[in-house]
């Protein structure tokens, strides 16, 4: 059996037993989905993979604590999530500090892309813009549920477990969340 086809757990077995090859294959076994549930939360590709590669380091720095009845994908989930909220809170900080004078700031995401496209990927990368401004603005508390099952995909009952909430809580939080998106979107449409 090669690395490939052995499952998470055989391999954060083997990890824990100082093999950094499983550890490699776990990696990049999850790092597309990882990425694209951070770079939904944060909204910008750099910093996402600066997260990204904070949460593999934190997690090979606590695989010994890794509960082996949890799912690897979703214990990763948990440690980005914890990681996008220690960004936030960061940049809430310099921004209180400095002002709105950062590259996610009106005057930086006016300015015009200087990549030539064709009308129908200018369309599209103007919706997913909107989009992303929209659940960027969303607060926390419905922005979390709302990437984790809408966007990444997790149930609800894991959604549930890794924010620490009942899963009526998601359910009633994703559906605010769509709620407030919407209204977002219909305010930002042209």
């Amino acid at each position: 059996m090669t690395l490939q086809e052995e499952t998470d757990a055989d391999l954060v077995q083997r990890a824990r037993g100082g093999e950094d090859r499983a550890f490699t294959t776990l990696m990049r076994r999850h790092k597309p989905s990882l990425y694209g549930f951070v770079r939904r939360y944060v909204g910008d590709a750099d910093a996402a993979v600066d997260v990204v590669q904070e949460t593999f380091v934190a997690a090979w720095k606590a695989l010994a604590r890794f509960d082996d009845l949890r799912a690897f994908p979703v214990w990763l989930r948990a440690i980005a999530l914890n990681k996008c909220r220690d960004r936030a809170r960061r940049l809430a900080v310099r921004r209180f500090i400095l002002g709105e004078k950062d590259d996610q700031s009106t005057e930086a995401q006016a300015q015009a892309d200087p990549a030539p496209d064709g009308e129908e990927s200018v369309v599209a990368a103007q919706r997913r813009a909107i989009v992303q401004k929209a659940v960027d603005r969303l607060p926390t508390k419905l922005k979390e549920p709302l990437l984790l099952t809408y966007f990444d995909e997790l149930t609800q009952q894991e959604a549930a477990a890794l924010l620490g909430v009942t899963v009526k809580t998601v359910e009633t939080r994703v559906y605010r969340a769509r709620q407030q998106l919407a209204e977002l979107i219909d305010r930002s449409a042209i």
